[in-house]
């Protein structure tokens, strides 16, 4: 049980905030302005659902079926059925903390009570985030339009004692909850069944955990590539405050101020190493240029998934202070698919460049030994951890074609231009796993180039990065099985890029307070 609290209230959330209520697995509750919300709102659908209007979703049939009226004495059968119906998704699925980011969203949009979803099934969610009881949601299956129906309906099986949980890590039927916890199945009533499928919040799970992790990787980049520019002797112009005096572009100066940071005291740029030029290749010297674009790409997804955690993606949606039942489109996940196929072809370039990099130290120049191993010949050193990287920066680049510019009609044409924002999600998280261990090669590359390049002194920050990574992975003095290093280089990327990224920030703001 979570010893941190957390009053779910109406106003703004941000994404990170987000992201601290799921890793610290706080204990939700209702504040009392969104339980009268609640109230309300549920208590004019039901006032609605035995009117004689017809009402889509809440006493008719869905999608193109929204013309059939349904008897009163069915509603309850309406809900159940379109839940379980709606359950039609495959393959292997999302992790538990993307299922639980989506449960979250999805309380956060019920607590401005216009879905007309009541208390029953909010208070089993909250149940079951508390209990840490979390559904098992297939993976594939949602055309991001219409809502995450699929998904959706997943999340909301074990609120009829139906579906998946995870219990400690495994999946479990849903049928322990009744059993084992005594959690009843739920009565779904009117519109309750639509307002819990309706709505991108599983696509909208993907794209705060993906950007949550992408948003550390950007400032563990400028410090890779901090140690990368040291080891390969570069130039430290690139970086130079005053030449980043003409652009406009804000994100291009934060990372040049990350590198000046990353690389404050190092003697690279003293070195005179062999077959050393005048400039650097574009791999380093357009570091802040194209690390900066990729930053700009990441802060527009922010904002814009931001603005989707607080929006309500239902339909119809109930105003009971004007009396009024209004039908439209906001289930519709285009701002969200946009934005993943963006950060997906910008987590794509991340691993690109780096991969560059770690090609570059690779080459035997700038006094750097032939894969960065002695005796090379004998020993073939790095080398093949470049094809690696080569390999997954080429998925990732297939990978990055926008699932977005695709449309496939559903629902006999009712449903006719849908956002695939499903398959955006999906393969983004195969380029950020991608992009994690692109960027543990360079490091790898990094450190070994460092301790091999005669004279280099490196700066702190490059120190204490080096010594971090060799507690995981060792010097490469000789050939050995490199698969087992590229995996603890990855994991310490995946485990420690918030930590540099931390890390970087303070050392830069520091550093632009004395300049």
């Amino acid at each position: 049980m979570s010893t941190t609290a957390h009053e779910l209230r109406q106003g703004r959330y941000n994404l990170a905030e987000l992201g601290s209520i799921v890793d610290t697995g706080a204990e939700l509750s209702l504040s009392g302005e969104v339980s009268d919300a609640v109230a309300t709102g549920a208590a004019f659908v039901r006032e609605l659902a035995v009117g004689p209007q017809h009402v889509y979703g809440v006493n008719t049939g869905f999608g193109a079926l929204c013309e059939t009226r349904v008897a009163p004495e069915q509603v309850n059968e309406l809900q159940y059925n379109h839940v379980v119906s709606h359950a039609a998704g495959v393959g292997e699925p999302a992790s538990p903390r993307v299922s639980r980011l989506a449960m979250l969203i999805k309380l956060l949009t019920f607590r401005t009570g216009i879905t007309g979803i009541g208390r029953g099934p909010i208070d089993r969610l909250i149940e079951l985030w508390n209990t840490d009881l979390i559904p098992v949601i297939p993976s594939k299956g949602t055309v991001g339009a219409s809502g995450d129906l699929s998904p959706l309906a997943h999340l909301s099986l074990p609120l009829l004692g139906l579906g998946e949980v995870w219990i400690d890590g495994e999946r479990r039927p849903g049928a322990v909850l009744g059993e084992q916890y005594g959690l009843e199945p739920v009565t779904l009533a009117a519109k309750e069944g639509l307002a819990l499928t309706n709505g991108v919040q599983y696509i909208t799970a993907h794209a705060v955990d993906s950007l949550l992790r992408i948003a550390a990787l950007v400032d563990f980049a400028d410090a890779v590539a901090g140690l990368s520019s040291q080891a390969f002797s570069t130039s430290d112009t690139f970086a130079h405050g005053l030449y980043h005096t003409s652009t406009a572009h804000e994100d291009r100066k934060t990372v040049a101020r990350n590198l000046r940071a990353a690389m404050l005291g190092g003697n690279h740029h003293t070195l005179d190493t062999a077959n050393k030029s005048k400039q650097d290749p574009y791999s380093f010297r357009c570091i802040p240029q194209v690390h900066g674009a990729i930053r700009q790409v990441v802060n527009f997804a922010w904002k814009t998934i931001e603005d989707e955690v607080n929006s309500v993606s239902d339909n119809p949606l109930f105003f009971a202070e004007e009396e009024m039942a209004l039908f439209g489109g906001n289930l519709h996940g285009e701002s969200v698919a946009f934005s993943l196929d963006m950060l997906a072809i910008a987590v794509s370039e991340l691993a690109n460049i780096s991969e560059r990099r770690t090609y570059q130290l690779h080459s035997g120049r700038r006094g750097l030994p032939d894969f960065l191993v002695a005796n090379s010949g004998v020993n073939s050193g790095l080398m093949i951890a470049q094809y690696t990287s080569a390999a997954l920066v080429n998925e990732s680049k297939t990978l990055s074609h926008p699932a977005s510019v695709d449309t496939i009609p559903t629902c006999q044409l009712q449903e006719d231009h849908v956002s695939m924002g499903g398959t955006s999600a999906y393969k983004l998280r195969t380029i950020i796993d991608n992009c994690e261990y692109v960027l543990g090669i360079e490091l790898l590359s990094a450190a070994q180039a460092a301790e091999l390049l005669p004279g280099l002194e490196l700066s702190e920050m490059g120190r204490d990065l080096l010594a971090a990574l060799r507690k995981e992975v060792d010097f490469l003095d000789s050939d050995r099985v490199l698969a087992t290093d590229l995996e603890l280089a990855r994991q310490f990327v995946a485990r420690e890029a918030g930590t540099w990224s931390r890390r970087i920030r303070q050392e830069a703001d520091r550093l632009a307070a004395a300049e």
